[in-house]
């Protein structure tokens, strides 16, 4: 028996265009008949098929953010030594954020930040990754104390709350219209907190 018909749409362009619709308009402000327009799929049940319902959708998108305009993340957490890691992240925040062919700011952020009772999933796995990433940071962080690259009394824990709060600090003021050259700016103050 032959199968369904081939799809008319290509999954990766579709899950870009998704983002960017996500993007744009956060989790609940996104209506699935915005998601076929943008996606270029001509229903809902080949959305599902293909996809999944919404808030699998969002989940996909977000794992396409982060391998996609957001991976600078992980290749800031590459670098040597925990404050070229952190100085990495937030000057790539300040771009990432500020890039011209994408919508400004950040979706983990934005996405999701005040949600109706049915759209408490899609916040949660945004509170989720965020922190995660801080989780991330404060792990670095207290390596970098363990080997002596901070002091050893330093708050590692209170630097990854720190740290987070400039990098989704950023996020929210690109979001408001912040250039790139400020955003760079407010980095550099806030590393001249590192431990020495």
């Amino acid at each position: 028996m032959a199968g369904g018909r081939p799809r008319s749409f290509d999954d990766d362009v579709a899950l870009d265009r998704a983002l960017e619709v996500f993007w744009r308009q956060g989790y609940e402000g996104t209506a699935i008949s915005d998601l076929l327009k943008a996606m270029g799929i001509n229903n809902a049940p080949s959305l599902y098929n293909a996809f999944g319902n919404k808030e699998q959708l969002f989940v996909k998108v977000l794992d396409r953010y982060a391998d996609g305009p957001a991976r600078y993340i992980r290749e800031a957490f590459d670098q040597p030594t925990a404050r070229a890691a952190v100085s990495a992240l937030l000057h790539g925040a300040a771009d990432a954020t500020t890039e011209p062919d994408h919508p400004r700011g950040c979706i983990t952020v934005q996405g999701g930040l005040a949600c109706s009772p049915p759209a408490e999933p899609a916040r949660d796995e945004l509170t989720a990754r965020r922190a995660a990433g801080e989780a991330a940071l404060r792990q670095r962080l207290q390596a970098a104390r363990a080997d002596g690259e901070i002091p050893a009394d330093a708050d590692a824990d209170g630097l990854a709350r720190y740290f987070t709060t400039v990098y989704q600090g950023i996020a929210v003021q690109a979001g408001g219209g912040a250039t790139r050259d400020q955003l760079h700016g407010i980095v550099d103050i806030a590393m001249t907190v590192w431990p020495s």
